[in-house]
């Protein structure tokens, strides 16, 4: 499980850092696709900054955390933090949504990874939860 968890946290690394480059481009964006999808748009826009930190600097060192905690089998740490990670991305979720009226691709993938993160996480957690409560050593 915990390898499972450290590739979607290193497959997030690599969805944020594609975001991060759009943010400091200048160029053509490579996911502006229509009126409806486009990276620029939402990477660009003020809530792509948070404390004049960009938002997918902020993601990258999530799902570095995230991997690490898997990794490490850090269970009730890693599910707080897949927790927060996904609250996050949902609140940037509803600002693409209601806000922006646009969305980035990179962003709607980032969601379902820790999407799917929070739900091996959960499971993980309590399939040792169960475990020691059956007088069982979790893995």
């Amino acid at each position: 499980m915990r390898y499972l968890i450290a590739f979607l946290a290193f497959a997030g690394i690599v969805v944020a850092s594609l975001a991060l480059q759009v943010h400091y481009s200048t160029g053509a964006e490579p996911c502006s696709i229509n009126a409806q999808w486009d990276c620029g748009i939402v990477n660009h826009s003020p809530f792509a900054v948070m404390y004049h930190v960009p938002v997918a600097v902020i993601g990258i060192a999530g799902y570095l955390l995230i991997g690490l905690l898997g990794f490490f089998r850090k269970r009730y740490l890693l599910l707080l933090t897949v927790f927060a990670g996904f609250c996050f991305a949902l609140r940037l979720t509803f600002i693409e949504q209601f806000a922006l009226e646009v969305w980035c691709l990179y962003c709607v993938i980032s969601q379902g990874i820790i999407a799917l993160l929070l739900l091996i996480s959960v499971g993980w957690f309590t399939a040792a939860y169960v475990g020691l409560k059956r007088g069982r050593r979790a893995a």
